[in-house]
């Protein structure tokens, strides 16, 4: 280590003296909540409840993050210490950043006419953690939100700064990865190439979905080469991703239906960039409608990136992608 490099113990100790500090204060949302922007927030999301149109309208608990945010020209209101512990990372190497996830908490419904304002605090640091992307810190900031100077929710956002890890040479364009080899709803999916430990060892590996008691029963299904939709016991809606409740009429009751695997592309964008151990961009990623109405977010494969469009037929497939994962991807052309 050179005389002017920080060693990991002491520029920890540097970083958590920033925890308690503000990274904002009496920060004011640029709008009032207003119907229009609840409207556009509904349309993006398919989201029909109706407390959230209408004279008594209130605005989606989600939106709580939407009201704070300063958009392309930014606030005025974030403090010098937040600044000040992203250049102490910068400057250590930790150049790189990504969020991770966010916690939120809602106390009181935000109704159109609400006046804005929040206040934020960075309020940890993590010790030297090393991930998949690379070694570096977690940041976690939380922020309590005001409506008419009464706590409406607290939303705890946090990002990993980090130095990305090395990444292996790619494969030759046109090669198969290896491992991967698709198969159709109902067929077995081929076991993955066999590879020496040394190699799988090296070898960078897909994240991990995360599987909770709410989602279980989806990957189930997935293992066992069948897309399944939940329904409602109650009015029979279907929905994708699963939920432990309804949204159309809020019931707990739910059973399932197996999807036909025929779809279309309703959206689609082109992963171009942060790159990503296991992936090699550009690669499509495409908002799939099921022909039972419901959509889900996968790869569509089989086509260049290129070439993928809006309205295009698909077809499921499930592929292996190592020897733990199968993930239900979508390949173009409709029928298989």
């Amino acid at each position: 280590m050179s005389g002017t490099e920080t060693a990991p113990d002491e520029l920890y100790e540097r970083l958590a003296a920033y925890e308690g500090r503000a990274a904002a204060t009496a920060g004011v949302g640029k709008d009032p909540v207003n119907l229009p922007m609840i409207r556009h927030w509904c349309e993006a999301m398919g989201d029909a409840h109706p407390a959230y149109e209408g004279p008594g309208a209130v605005a989606p608990p989600t939106m709580l993050q939407a009201w704070t945010m300063g958009g392309l020209s930014g606030h005025g209101d974030r403090s010098g210490a937040y600044d000040e512990l992203s250049a102490l990372l910068d400057g250590a190497g930790y150049t790189s950043v990504v969020a991770t996830d966010c916690e939120q908490e809602y106390l009181r419904p935000l109704r159109p006419g609400d006046a804005i304002t929040f206040d934020a605090v960075i309020e940890s640091v993590s010790p030297r953690k090393t991930t998949k992307l690379g070694t570096g810190h977690f940041v976690t900031t939380r922020m309590d939100v005001l409506a008419d100077g009464e706590l409406a929710g607290t939303h705890r956002f946090r990002i990993l700064k980090y130095a990305p890890a090395a990444r292996p040479p790619k494969p030759e364009r046109g090669a198969p990865e290896p491992g991967q080899r698709a198969s159709k709803p109902g067929q077995r999916s081929p076991e993955p190439e066999r590879r020496s430990p040394e190699t799988a060892a090296a070898a960078p590996r897909r994240p991990r979905p995360v599987v909770n008691r709410d989602n279980a029963g989806f990957w189930e299904g997935v293992a066992a080469h069948r897309l399944l939709i939940q329904r409602c016991g109650a009015c029979a809606s279907l929905r994708l991703p699963w939920l432990p409740g309804c949204a159309e009429c809020g019931s707990p009751e739910w059973d399932t239906v197996e999807a036909s695997g025929a779809g279309t592309v309703y959206s689609y964008v082109v992963m171009h960039h942060p790159p990503f151990p296991a992936f090699d961009p550009p690669y499509a990623v495409g908002l799939v409608e099921l022909a039972e109405g419901v959509r889900i977010v996968s790869n569509v494969v089989g086509v260049p990136y290129d070439k993928v469009r809006i309205g295009m037929p698909v077809r499921l497939e499930f592929l292996r992608v190592d020897d733990e994962l199968e993930l239900p991807v979508f390949r173009a052309g409709g029928e298989g």
